[in-house]
């Protein structure tokens, strides 16, 4: 008898399983193996990686051997490593062919195979199965069929322990056969019992009465034989309480799966003794005598499975998309069908590879199987190797005192650490790419340039000190101060954020920020601030760029130490186009300020007071310095014009000012400001707040920002905003270098250095060129004077025009500008700045393609499907605007639609954050923060949306911006920098062809070595038929065919870049047919339903 000995060698726990490996063969022999006969060729009845371990078994012992497989089993390993397979249970269930006994034999009659090997599961513990293999005259590798009978009979296999001598778990001398029976026992000995099935179950058959049941593997002290003639290989199973005493559960006839923990500590290899005992020999033969068995330190075994421990070890299936395992000294690998490009199948047991360690003792096993598992690399499908680290990691589990309640009571064993899986997510990305075109959305037909921008010279070491300094000393007090007190004009870079959402639809990306910073920081250390966040880049940094707004504020922060930073806040719509309870928005600007926020620029669309003092509020209470901007619009130095006059603006900033703003802001979001109204405007506000700073932004549309703000500076104003030369005038800011070169040498001196603004504006005319597909220059040759007159803002005026084209409208341009005009009118003539500049924008887009005047919109108002934006900002969803509302016509929008009273956030309930955190944690893991719980806040959909494409994608941001937008060429070579000192080397190698699924194979070299993945074609997809997925979280169709409508009843919503409108129906009736579905595209003059009255 062969003790099987292993990893663990005590147990102070309440109840703990042992295991003893049995390995025999005495004098009581039945006849197949009373006489030495050399076995020639073995069937393993198996599949997997028991069958591989048997073959390799055989190899060496110069056996030949046979596999059989299933019709779902071609692909696997173990069949190619015998010398010969051959198929079984043709047309069977995947597992029923395993246990199809006629079949087996048949094999094995025909190619003349000596003996069977059973494995384990499947037939292994059928004494029928052993019984046909002794009909057949083949040699069964196990005990004699009336052994593997008796043991698999476990009332039976009890009774030969007690007549042994054996000690046992107390329990019923026979199956019962009712709950009174049960109920009997169990009022004699209490609870904890278990169920046990009388032929076992493979530890299934076995139910806990009491809420656990773990099985915890350990070795342990030799037992009485059990004198049943037992001969091969087998285990005994024990129960161990906390006083170290043996308690006899079963025997398992058969080879156990941990016989690789026996084989590691002792140096005998268990199935080479398997196939000699069954060649007739015996255990001094094979030098095997009990006396001489030594335990040699310790050893573990891991079962890398297919498993999610995350969802209850479900077990997951797919295609390994990379298989790399963990190698070195003192591991052993016993694979099953384990390799690149392998399909897991639903069908049969989910082992990959057993993984086995052995060291002196059992922390140095642990810690080789810890190393080893970190090695390996399995991607495309869930395993349980996280789960297994943890274990490894446990101090009970090292110490060796774990019991059969060791996982329910170690919660943190299931705190898995992601695996990143960056590499294979960004292939995943690129071949997406190279499939199916861009992932964001294109708004004209451009090529990102091939020439990426070469970086200016940095000097060495810190960058000099600038005004941020001057701010953390001094504190935002101070710092307003210091700006008043400052000679000469001061400037804010808008390069970062304004300038790029104006001219390339707020694309630009971090990747591309981050290089030219350091340039920023050593050379430009005299900015008032940078503004780089905030506003649209918000949201479009998850929607579109797919990466984390916070994270490009805490990497350029880093990278500037030096520079104040600037943001734009809507007020109390925070980043938003929406309300937002309170409490949200001091969040929001808490966590901004942590995360590097110096200077908040807070406004509202409408100049609505109560709106921006919260704003105002939240953003000093975080310890900003807090810039209340004032909308412009209108002309003060137009006498015709009184809506927005001088006394307007003057009593507004009074409030402001009381408010206790640090600087005063005029926010010229169109380019309003002619030169005489800034001098007017400025010098009233100058004259009347002379120790407030005045801080003055506008846009060049018009072509006279330049003179405009020199305007601005003559007569007062501290800091005006500007952007490098390549990235200014049309719809951005006045040009840096104007400004630079026009004051240098006057009162007004910058202190800039104009080469240096050469050099910086150099980088973004090379930078730019990447982002060709949303230059506004595709469709808008140069900016237009015509602003003055339809009020457009500068960043609207160019998404207007990507907005136009993508809905059809591009050679109507001109015409949605003088409907903007006209819609502003029916609006009662606004402030025209995100979101109230949105709402404008979407009624004259309405307005141009359903062919309305401003007279027919006022006159059919109540009956027309308006965009949604256009009737939530007549109930008064952003606040009340100056004036009023215009009453006629917001009456016959809304009908009997609610209207809200007063400042819109005002009666909002308080946001739960720790609510949110916790549903945030439950769907994307434990490594939620408190940034993505502000992004959540406030774009629940857009922060869901990035997260999912992230987990699927990977950190797309590393990659450089032609790779991100359209994806390598075919045999391209490229780097991936994944963080500092991890460089992938990746090359597009080629596209497969068209599969049945849809999918489309893409071959890459990454690191020297042959990777694919499959990628869905969508647009082959759209002609194929798929079953139906279900969709979550669409927005779009609401109604359904057949469904009764009412007249002016809510159809569908329909999505052109940020713009939603509503489609109500025109009639009471029936939906007879409907011609899209959520997510269609459509084009104008597409039909969407078609709906009958009813009779």
């Amino acid at each position: 008898m062969l003790l099987h000995l292993g990893a663990v060698k005590g147990g102070l726990g309440a109840l703990m399983l042992r295991r003893v490996c049995l390995l025999s063969r005495h004098a009581h022999s039945y006849s197949q193996s009373v006489e030495h006969q050399p076995i020639k060729k073995v069937m393993v009845a198996n599949r997997g990686e028991i069958a591989i371990r048997v073959f390799r078994a055989c190899t060496e012992l110069g056996i030949r051997t046979v596999a059989v497989y299933s019709e779902q089993d071609t692909g696997q390993m173990h069949r190619q490593k015998a010398d010969e397979a051959y198929l079984i249970g043709k047309g069977l269930p995947p597992v029923s062919a395993y246990l199809h006994i006629p079949d087996i034999i048949r094999v094995a009659k025909e190619n003349n195979v000596d003996a069977i090997h059973p494995g384990y599961g499947f037939l292994s513990e059928r004494s029928d199965f052993a019984q046909a293999c002794a009909d057949a005259g083949v040699r069964f590798i196990g005990p004699s069929p009336e052994v593997v009978r008796k043991m698999g009979d476990k009332v039976e296999a009890r009774a030969l322990a007690i007549q042994a001598g054996v000690p046992v778990v107390p329990g019923t001398d026979g199956p019962i056969t009712s709950l009174k029976e049960a109920e009997d026992f169990a009022k004699t000995y209490d609870f904890p019992i278990i169920f046990k099935a009388a032929y076992g179950g493979g530890g299934r058959g076995m139910r806990v009465v009491r809420n656990y049941e773990v099985r915890s593997h350990s070795w342990g002290p030799s037992c009485t034989r059990l004198d049943v003639g037992y001969e091969n290989a087998g285990t005994v199973e024990f129960l161990v309480d906390k006083n170290g005493k043996h308690y006899f559960i079963e025997v398992n006839s058969r080879l156990q799966v941990e016989h690789t923990v026996t084989e590691e500590i002792t140096d005998v290899d268990l199935v080479h003794a398997q196939l000699r005992i069954c060649e007739g020999r015996s255990l001094p033969e094979l030098g095997l005598k009990q006396d001489k068995i030594r335990i040699n330190g310790s050893a573990i075994q891991c079962r890398v499975t297919t498993e999610d421990p995350a969802r209850g070890f479900q077990p997951d299936t797919g295609r390994l998309e990379v298989f790399r395992s963990g190698e070195g000294m003192g591991i052993r690998l016993d694979s099953a069908s384990a390799f690149q490009g392998a399909l897991i199948s639903p069908h049969y047991d989910s082992l990959l590879v057993k993984v086995i360690s052995s060291g002196k003792d059992l922390p140095t096993a642990a810690t080789k199987m810890n190393r080893a598992l970190a090695e390996f690399r399995i991607r495309g499908v869930k395993t349980n190797i996280p789960f297994l680290q943890n274990v490894l990691s446990n101090h009970q589990f090292l110490y060796g005192t774990v019991d059969t309640q060791f996982i329910d009571e170690n919660a943190d064993l299931f705190h898995l650490k992601p695996v990143q899986n960056r590499a294979q997510k960004l292939l995943h990305y690129l071949g997406h790419l190279m499939v199916n075109g861009p992932a964001t959305p294109i708004p004209v037909k451009a090529k990102p340039s091939d020439t990426d921008p070469v970086i200016p010279t940095v000097p060495i070491g810190e960058p000099p000190l600038g005004f941020r300094d001057v701010l953390l000393k001094e504190g935002p007090e101070g710092f307003a101060r210091a700006v008043r007190q400052h000679k000469g004009l001061l400037l804010m870079d808008t390069t970062f954020r304004d300038a790029h959402q104006s001219l390339l639809a707020t694309r630009v990306r971090t990747h591309d920020l981050k290089k030219i910073a350091p340039f920023v920081a050593h050379n430009f250390n005299n900015l008032f601030s940078l503004e780089n966040w905030g506003g649209a880049t918000f949201d479009v940094a998850m929607r579109f760029l797919w990466e984390c707004p916070w994270r490009r504020l805490q990497e350029l922060r880093a990278l500037m130490p030096n520079v104040p930073f600037q943001m734009l806040l809507r007020g109390a719509n925070a980043v938003g186009y929406t309300n937002y309870p309170d409490n949200a928005v001091f969040k929001f600007c808490e966590v901004a300020k942590e995360n590097g926020m110096d200077v908040f620029r807070v406004f509202d669309s409408l100049n609505y007071l109560p709106n921006m003092l919260l704003g105002m509020e939240a953003a000093g209470s975080a310890g900003g310095v807090v810039e209340a901007a004032i909308s412009y619009t209108g002309d003060v130095s137009d006498p015709m014009r009184q809506k927005y006059s001088l006394e307007y603006y003057t009593q507004l900033a009074e409030e402001l000012v009381k408010a206790g703003t640090h600087i005063l802001a005029i926010k010229d979001m169109a380019g309003l400001l002619k030169p005489e109204a800034s001098k007017i405007l400025i010098g009233t506000l100058r004259d009347r707040f002379p120790e407030v700073p005045i801080h003055v932004h506008t846009h060049d549309t018009a072509g006279a920002g330049v003179a405009a703000m020199l305007a601005c500076a003559e007569a007062g104003a501290d800091i005006i905003d500007v952007a490098v030369d390549s990235m200014a005038g049309m719809t951005s800011q006045p040009s840096m270098g104007a400004v630079v070169a026009c004051t240098k040498g006057t009162e007004l001196d910058t202190g800039i250095s104009l080469e240096k603004v050469f050099d910086y504006s150099e980088y973004w005319e090379v930078a730019r060129g990447l982002y060709a597909p949303f230059d506004c220059t595709a469709t808008m040759k140069s900016g237009n004077a015509d602003v003055y007159e339809n009020e457009i803002p500068g960043g609207q005026y160019t998404n207007l025009h990507f907005q136009a084209h993508s809905m059809g409208l591009g050679n109507k341009f001109k015409e949605v500008k003088k409907a903007y005009a006209e819609a502003n009118k029916i609006l009662g003539d606004l402030i025209k700045v995100t979101p109230s500049s949105k709402i404008v924008g979407d009624l004259a887009q309405f307005m141009v393609q359903n062919s309305l005047t401003r007279e027919k919109v006022e006159e059919r108002a109540d009956e027309l499907s308006f965009p949604l934006s256009v009737v939530e900002f007549l109930q008064g969803h952003i606040g009340i605007p100056h004036g009023g509302f215009p009453e006629a016509f917001r009456s016959k929008v809304l009908k009997s639609l609610p209207r809200i009273e007063g400042r819109p956030g005002a009666s909002l309930p308080p946001m739960d954050f720790q609510a949110l955190e916790s549903g945030l944690k439950a769907a994307h893991g434990s490594d939620i923060t408190t940034e993505d719980v502000m992004s959540a806040a406030m774009y629940p959909k857009v922060f869901q949306e990035f997260k999912e494409f992230t987990a699927t994608f990977g950190p797309v941001d590393c990659l450089n911006t032609r790779l991100f937008l359209e994806g390598p060429k075919i045999a391209e070579e490229f780097q991936v920098e994944l963080e500092k000192g991890k460089t992938l080397h990746i090359k597009a190698l080629a596209l497969g062809d068209l599969n049945k699924a849809g999918q489309r194979e893409v071959f890459f070299e990454l690191n020297g070595q042959l990777r694919s993945v499959l990628v869905k074609d969508t647009q082959a997809m759209k002609e194929m038929h798929f079953h139906p997925k279900a969709l979550k979280d669409v927005i779009g169709q609401v109604v359904k065919q057949g469904q009764k409508v009412e007249k002016g009843q809510p159809l569908c919503v329909l999505s052109a870049m940020k713009m939603e409108t509503v489609v109500n129906s025109p009639m009471d009736g029936i939906i007879v047919k409907l011609h899209v579905n959520p997510d269609s595209t459509l084009e104008g003059d597409d039909l969407i339903m078609e709906i009958t009255a009813e009779q």
